[in-house]
């Protein structure tokens, strides 16, 4: 006699076709900007010039969010729940959840959107899970405290900041393994490719820099210096990063300095600082280029940022600790 299916083997099979007739019938829900609270366990919903429109609950404080192919979803890891959440963008609810390690912080999706890489900073690993199945795949080992993960373009590395180590690790993923550790400075959290790829800018949060690290040597090239006049250089804390559609400008948030630095990607300097709340964290950029939204975490607001003028055009309140903002035009 044939045994009926389990429960769990149906349970993602639903998953799989849930996520498959979201992507194939809905279409983006377009002139939103979402803020996930960690507190609120909530995204909160806003439309680009800054209105909020509304909320939808997640699972328990949610940080670092991402699009799925087709822009129809967002998947957000959520740290005290220790899942990856799957939101359904058109339903505005909470779809479905992915179990993983304890305290995950950043991922990144490989290039068909199929796999996820998440930094699981309790159990320091880089850990990788299919998501229409919601089966765990490998883990990497990393050093302490995994944060920042980035996957390139072609699918076949990964970098990951380890805070505790003062590194970042490249993975290969094939090989399932680091293949290259880089010092960058102290406590590296976020990381953005620039340069067409031939580079990899690190926030180092308690150096007050950003490390560049040529992607074809990986050496670090340069170190540009954050300074706020009139700040303790303690208080100089960068975290997140957006850079421009041209390429040409890298934002930084500078955390407790509570502005964000407009950088010239070619020479390294920084060109304005522009006075934005409390604990500048997670930015997003609009896929113009006009505006950049700043996540102000320990203020509770987003601050819009002309980037032509580089000066503040609103801050509006969000829920509690905002952590990452995304942008959907």
């Amino acid at each position: 006699m044939k045994r009926p299916p389990r429960r769990g083997a149906l349970a993602r099979t639903a998953l799989s076709a849930l996520l498959l007739a979201g992507a194939a019938q809905a279409a983006p829900v377009p002139d939103r900007v979402y803020v996930s609270s960690e507190k609120d366990h909530k995204l909160h919903v806003f439309n680009t010039r800054g209105d909020r429109l509304g909320d939808i609950e997640v699972c328990k404080r949610p940080r670092h969010m991402m699009f799925l192919p087709g822009h129809t979803q967002i998947i957000v890891s959520c740290g005290d729940s220790d899942q990856l959440g799957i939101v359904d963008l058109a339903a505005g609810k909470l779809a479905a959840t992915i179990a993983v390690g304890e305290s995950p912080e950043i991922f990144d999706l490989s290039p068909d959107g199929k796999t996820a890489y998440v930094s699981i900073e309790d159990d320091n690993v880089l850990a990788a899970y299919d998501i229409a199945s919601r089966k765990p795949l490998f883990q990497v080992a990393t050093g302490k405290e995994p944060e920042g993960v980035l996957v390139m373009p072609d699918g076949r590395f990964a970098y990951v900041t380890s805070e505790a180590a003062d590194s970042v690790h490249l993975v290969d993923l094939a090989q399932k393994k680091v293949v290259k550790t880089i010092k960058t400075g102290k406590r590296p959290r976020r990381l953005l490719l620039a340069a067409g790829g031939r580079e990899l800018w690190v926030t180092n949060e308690l150096e007050a820099s950003v490390a560049v690290v040529d992607t074809a040597s990986h050496e670090v090239t340069h170190k540009i210096a954050l300074v706020a006049q009139g700040v303790p250089a303690t208080d100089v804390t960068p975290v997140g990063m957006a850079a421009s559609p041209d390429g040409a400008s890298i934002w930084v948030g500078m955390g407790r300095a509570n502005r964000v630095a407009q950088v010239d990607a070619a020479k390294k300097t920084v060109l304005h600082q522009v006075p934005v709340g409390r604990r500048a964290w997670g930015l997003a950029m609009h896929p113009d280029g006009k505006t950049l939204y700043v996540a102000n975490g320990l203020s509770d607001e987003m601050t819009l940022i002309d980037t032509q003028a580089a000066k503040a055009l609103r801050t509006v309140p969000t829920g509690r600790t905002p952590s990452s903002v995304l942008v959907q035009p």
